[in-house]
């Protein structure tokens, strides 16, 4: 397998004339290591966060294939999997060479791959996969659910940690140059609620356009980061760059 944990992997800055709502990043190398990664005429499948949101996954799969193809990756076939096409979960994602996890709120999504069985089904998936934000948090053998809506943070019944789909031990904190300063439930989100639960286990804090390619038993950063462990925050990769973890 070929794993990419990204934070977002879009660009919303196209270049004029493309009718495109984003294109994907082309810092810190992500499409030219997708490049290298992504068969020709592969065929896609695009997971959901939710799957009720019908209309949202339609367009983000629309969006992503879009993109594929701009970098020059064709693809032979589109697929979604939500609560329209659950049933058929095994026969997608056997007949993909790419998946998709989508972004959306963490444990909705988490409860989805485990109605689907999706943790099972990617044991031995040899192809690539892309996680997308929530996609790549519920990738590790545990995921940390780090509280978004209001009410987590301060909710004793609010699980903070979940079982993921098992393909790394990497828990991942997207969109850190966004949320960095979120107040929740009048708490910070990290200097309150984050740094205090590093103490069991260590988060890796990545920005737009940062990235993790798990493969062959390594995975590096690619692109700025930070390592929060024991209620203490570092850097540990610059834009530009790439460490291995």
């Amino acid at each position: 397998m070929h794993l990419f944990l990204t934070s977002s992997p879009c660009n919303d800055d196209v270049p004029a004339g493309v009718e495109l709502p984003c294109i994907f990043n082309e810092e810190n190398g992500f499409v030219v290591n997708l490049c290298d990664r992504v068969p020709p005429n592969a065929h896609l499948l695009v997971i959901a966060a939710d799957p009720l949101a019908f209309d949202g996954n339609d367009e983000m799969a629309d969006t992503f294939a879009a993109c594929f193809e701009y970098h020059g990756m064709q693809l032979a076939s589109v697929d979604v999997c939500d609560a329209r096409t659950e049933n058929w979960t095994e026969d997608l994602v056997y007949g993909s060479d790419v998946i998709i996890l989508g972004g959306g709120h963490v444990p909705t999504e988490n409860a989805f791959f485990q109605r689907i069985g999706l943790r099972d089904l990617l044991e031995d998936y040899e192809g690539v996969v892309i996680g997308i934000s929530a996609g790549s948090m519920n990738c590790a053998s545990i995921v940390y659910a780090q509280p978004e809506l209001p009410g987590e943070a301060v909710d004793p019944a609010y699980q903070r940690y979940l079982s993921g789909l098992g393909l790394t031990d990497i828990m991942v904190l997207p969109h850190y140059q966004k949320v960095k300063d979120v107040i929740i439930d009048g708490l910070r989100l990290y200097e309150d609620v984050t740094y205090g639960d590093s103490h069991d286990n260590p988060f890796l804090a990545i920005v737009d356009g940062s990235y993790v390619l798990v493969e062959n038993g390594t995975s590096v950063l690619f692109g700025e980061g930070y390592c929060i462990e024991n209620g203490e925050i570092e850097q540990i990769c610059e834009p530009g760059c790439a460490v291995e973890l």
